[in-house]
């Protein structure tokens, strides 16, 4: 018998295209657990969205918000000590777009849905911050290849990093692992990978850094 930690909620976090969805399904795997994964496919505002900022902003963020209050009402009615749940978003993830993306009344709009939602998320077992520089992210983003996210600009891209950089400069809600996931591959690379996950183990409270060199394959 180890003297690993169970970990009940795991949550993967990041900004746009720094690879969240893919190593949270690959801790999936490895936690023999199940996943609660954000559907971004699912937002019929969403290109409108990248092609008019403006008059979108409101309908996106707010199917958002419905979507991840379904989610989070989901993992609230499931035994958490049963199983490993892996999400790739953190509730409060919704809150940065919203204040990122919005104008004062829109704000006030989403907030006043926000708060009648009465929503009362899990706090999670571990956090996992997956952060890179904006030209990797806007790369990796261009390599997915997604139609509606064609037109994301580095400067969107750098207002997003920004704002979890700074979020998560004041977490302390949960564990949290900070990862640099700029030179590695954690998708691909097993021995990447494998690093990160036995890191993980070690993990119980605090604050904590992975910054390893990429091994190539």
């Amino acid at each position: 018998m180890d003297n690993y930690r169970h970990f009940a909620h795991i949550v993967v976090e990041g900004p746009i295209g720094v690879g969240k969805t893919s190593l949270a399904r690959r801790l999936v795997t490895t936690f023999n657990g199940e996943a609660l994964l954000e559907d971004a496919d699912d937002n019929p505002f969403l290109e409108r969205f990248y092609q008019d900022p403006r008059r979108a902003a409101l309908p996106a963020q707010m199917y958002f918000l419905m979507q991840r209050a379904r989610q989070i009402q989901a993992l609230r009615q499931t035994d958490l000590f049963r199983s490993t749940f892996v999400s790739d978003f953190l509730l409060e993830k919704d809150r940065l777009f919203a204040r990122l993306n919005l104008d004062d009344d829109e704000l006030k709009l989403y907030e006043m849905m926000y708060a009648s939602l009465a929503l009362d998320a899990p706090l999670p077992d571990l956090v996992v911050y997956l952060q890179a520089p904006v030209d990797i992210l806007l790369a990796r983003v261009r390599k997915r290849g997604a139609a509606y996210e064609r037109p994301m600009e580095m400067n969107y891209l750098k207002r997003i990093s920004d704002a979890y950089a700074d979020f998560f400069y004041r977490y302390d809600a949960s564990p949290l692992l900070i990862v640099n996931a700029a030179d590695i591959d954690l998708v691909a690379n097993d021995r990447d990978y494998q690093q990160l996950v036995e890191h993980i183990r070690t993990i119980r409270v605090g604050r904590h850094y992975f910054n390893p060199l990429s091994i190539a394959l």
